[in-house]
């Protein structure tokens, strides 16, 4: 017995489950998420890919155009059936985006902002559905879906909804063999199962969400049948060793990393903030409302070092909640908003986000006073988002950088070593140093908690 104990070593390539890593002909269990505005960049995607874990390509904020060319690059890259994905979010783009991804037949799917499955969503996991000869049905597109709450979950465990295939059906958009087959598998192959990350945050702790997830996948498993596993996969928070194998000790199918990967060589993040968020710490991150959601109230996690963004935007949010119009707020702090935080009149932002908007078909002059308080406000969130894409040093303190407290922990963990400079942070390497570290952390435990049999 202390032979095995003393020789017990558990392999990085042996975390996490055996069929996703089959799946997606992955050496390793391990994920990079998908960051907008390209942040998760085709650079990423390819480095993950040629190194046996996979990247999602981060779509969100990006052209057809843009998003189209960065396909064909990295399936020009990627030619030997390594992994790569794509992500996927809900909204007014969604059909088009889906329409993208069928033309160039991008197999791997990352969708995010869901809270329901949607028409355009079944549409997408039918299309191609095959039974084979040995009567299994052939999915060409896995779906992985990111979720923070279990009833979310809960949908995208389940089949689609009949009504929803029979109008699809009767729409064209599918056929009847893949109408009958859609009705036996589930919406997606895998559920990244989120807690308290960077930008769009329920607030969710791993320790509550992934075991409630994981009973949920496999009593659903047991009522309707299937026949393949749905793996179930853990992200945010997770940027150490010791993150990552506290995840795969409860479970986790595989790890999903975000914040750590934005302050790398292939993110697309423009340097000033690199050299931010390399200095940052645990603590350095806050809450702030969500400029896309921002009637809602929804939050986004953000850097709070050296900047002034979180507590403007949580001043103009108390502003919305306690006057109807533009007109009600006090003339000086209209002055100060429009002079510190705007450097623009509110009447300027009018007619900005009225050209904004027009392609749209919203009217901004037939708003209420309160939605176009609303609207004014929310430029705010896109302009400080842009500023920091573009680096511009000068509204510095305006930038929006969504992150979350694993990249403050990666820093402490890499302190007074090569990768404390970002430009020595490469996406492959971090994702290989963590999966190996944890598999020695995990050895060790293991071969501690033999020495009391």
């Amino acid at each position: 017995m202390n032979e095995v104990k003393n020789t017990m070593k558990i392999g990085p390539e042996c975390l996490g489950n055996k069929s996703y890593k089959e799946d997606y002909n992955l050496k390793y269990a391990y994920a990079a998420g998908a960051m907008a505005h390209g942040i998760a960049s085709r650079e990423l995607v390819v480095k993950m890919g040629r190194a046996g874990m996979i990247g999602y390509f981060g779509t969100g904020g990006l052209k057809k155009n843009e998003i189209e060319s960065a396909i064909i690059d990295i399936q020009q890259h990627l030619k030997n059936g390594e992994a790569y994905g794509m992500n996927l979010l809900r909204g007014s783009r969604e059909s088009e985006m889906i329409d993208l991804l069928l033309k160039y037949k991008v197999r791997n799917i990352e969708a995010a902002s869901y809270v329901e499955v949607t028409p355009q969503l079944v549409h997408l996991r039918l299309s191609g559905l095959k039974q084979q000869g040995d009567g299994a049905i052939f999915i060409p597109t896995r779906i992985m879906v990111k979720v923070s709450r279990p009833e979310v979950a809960n949908a995208f465990l389940r089949p689609p909804e009949p009504q929803m295939i029979e109008k699809l059906l009767s729409e064209g958009l599918v056929t009847k063999e893949e109408a009958i087959l859609g009705r036996s598998i589930p919406m997606v192959d895998d559920i990244c199962v989120e807690a308290d990350s960077g930008g769009h945050s329920d607030h969710g702790v791993a320790f509550a969400l992934l075991p409630t997830i994981l009973r949920k996948r496999n009593e659903l498993m047991k009522q309707y049948g299937y026949l393949k596993n749905i793996r179930v996969g853990a992200a945010g928070g997770i940027g150490t060793p010791e993150a990552a194998a506290a995840a795969f000790i409860l479970g986790a199918d595989f790890i999903l990393t975000g914040s750590i990967n934005q302050c790398t060589v292939e993110s697309a993040a423009n340097d000033i903030v690199k050299d931010m968020l390399q200095s940052m710490n645990v603590q350095d991150t806050v809450y702030a409302p969500a400029g896309d959601l921002f009637e809602t109230g929804a939050k986004v996690q953000v850097l709070k070092k050296g900047v002034f963004f979180p507590l403007r935007a949580n001043i103009l949010y108390d502003l919305y909640r306690y006057h109807n119009s533009l007109d009600e707020i006090d003339v000086a702090i209209k002055e100060k908003v429009e002079r510190s935080f705007f450097r623009k009149s509110f009447n300027e932002i009018c007619e900005d986000v009225a050209s904004y908007y027009s392609w749209n078909d919203v009217d901004v002059k037939s708003l209420s006073p309160k939605q176009k308080m609303a609207y004014v406000f929310r430029w705010y969130f896109g302009f400080t988002a842009k500023l920091a894409i573009h680096g511009v040093k000068e509204r510095q303190v305006d930038f929006q950088i969504h992150t979350g407290p694993a990249l403050g922990a990666f820093n402490q963990w890499v302190k007074g070593s090569g990768l404390e400079n970002w430009r020595n942070r490469f996406v492959d390497d971090i994702g290989i140093r963590i999966m190996t570290g944890a598999a020695d952390i995990l050895s060790s435990r293991v071969r501690s908690f033999l020495q009391y049999r």
